[in-house]
């Protein structure tokens, strides 16, 4: 793994349970994690379980002992570190979004493509699939319980940012992150809402805004949950936010359903406020990630003094991932959807199949965030979301 941070600790979780719980024809052993600093990365691989620790993550990429690369780095190294272990004949698994810009993530899904051909397998980290309330969201949806999609509705909130004197952490840089809450959240409920309804964004008007232009430049490593006086954020000196706080977009799908997306980390009191809402011709179904063990679901073919919302509750064995875990109203959290996502990456390894969302589903979701940016950058006129060339798409 290389990256040992948030996302490192999360994806660190699930290579240690994903045994424990499944039963899976191969065995994940953890052999190294990789991060920039010595001493900050021996201690992650103590705490998190790895058996040794390296500062060079291209001496990973050459190690027999080593099968699989678990990219959990910033963006703007998504794609050396992928096409690199791709090309060494290693599975990959990288966080979201795939890359900073549309070239890379065109160059990462061309690499993934040729991979696959050699029976190399590579899988983009949108962990929110995973969710068992989600995926059984999306078993409904394609069952036709709600019948023609027709409004897909979704937002994603956050707040951690709105104090102007949080320190301009990597996030915040457009160098690094590619972009601010477009990618790092409006990427997950574009990805969530196109697997639930199983249509793509084809268009989109769109507006973006900076809301804090200055930040304190930070003196220490900063996360998510990183307060100011952590990380010397009340210092004189300043840098420029150089991604947007918000992102707010229109769209059209290519099943006919419109949509409307909000990402944003200024919703004052949402900490991680993720909703999708779906309304189709014959009923509705909604998910709040804040009550993540729910489904809300409103079926219109019951007679009229019966219809309502119906709350169902996600924690039965025959619901996804679930068989494996507690018995029935016992709740999972945040953590499980990685491990879902380990379990389903190792058994299309064994098995030969495709894991999902490939390398080219996350290059379509970067054609949307670049759609929007273009449309945001032009007067929010309408603009297409690019196609995926042919090459990439065989």
């Amino acid at each position: 793994m290389v990256g040992y941070a948030f996302m490192g600790a999360a994806h660190s979780q699930a290579w240690r349970t994903v045994n424990r719980v499944f039963e899976l024809p191969l065995h994940v052993r953890m052999t190294a994690v990789c991060g920039r600093d010595e001493a900050n990365v021996a201690a992650a691989a103590a705490r998190l379980g790895w058996q040794e620790h390296t500062t060079d993550w291209r001496s990973l990429v050459t190690r027999d002992d080593i099968d699989l690369i678990d990219v959990c780095t910033p963006g703007d190294s998504h794609a050396e570190i992928a096409i690199a272990a791709l090309a060494a004949g290693k599975h990959v698994l990288c966080e979201k979004p795939l890359a900073n810009t549309i070239t890379e993530a065109r160059e990462m899904a061309a690499a993934a493509a040729r991979a696959e051909a050699n029976g190399v397998r590579s899988m983009c980290g949108f962990n929110y699939r995973r969710v068992p309330a989600v995926t059984l969201m999306r078993r409904m949806v394609a069952d036709g319980r709600i019948g023609d999609i027709r409004h897909i509705r979704a937002v994603y909130l956050q707040d951690w940012i709105t104090d102007p004197q949080f320190p301009l952490v990597w996030r915040l840089q457009k160098d690094k992150a590619g972009s601010g809450a477009l990618g790092d959240i409006g990427a997950h409920i574009i990805d969530l809402t196109q697997f639930v309804s199983g249509q793509r964004i084809t268009g989109v008007t769109a507006l973006t805004e900076t809301f804090v232009k200055e930040r304190p430049l930070p003196q220490a490593s900063s996360g998510l949950s990183a307060s100011t006086e952590e990380n010397g954020g009340s210092g004189t000196a300043t840098g420029p936010v150089t991604v947007d706080d918000a992102a707010l977009f229109l769209a059209r799908l290519d099943g006919g359903a419109i949509a409307t997306y909000e990402a944003t980390r200024f919703a004052t009191g949402r900490k991680n406020g993720l909703r999708v809402e779906i309304n189709g011709s014959r009923g509705s179904v909604a998910f709040d990630f804040e009550r993540m063990n729910e489904l809300e679901f409103y079926d219109a073919t019951e007679p009229s003094g019966e219809q309502g919302f119906t709350r169902i509750l996600v924690t039965e064995p025959d619901h996804p991932y679930l068989s494996a875990w507690w018995p029935p109203g016992h709740g999972i959290g945040y953590e499980h959807a990685f491990t879902h996502q380990a379990r389903d990456l190792v058994e299309a390894i064994a098995t030969g199949g495709e894991p999902t969302p490939s390398f080219t589903d996350a290059l379509q979701v970067q054609l949307v965030l670049d759609a929007v940016i273009r449309s945001a950058g032009h007067g929010s006129g309408w603009t297409d979301v690019e196609p995926i060339l042919a090459e990439v798409a065989a």
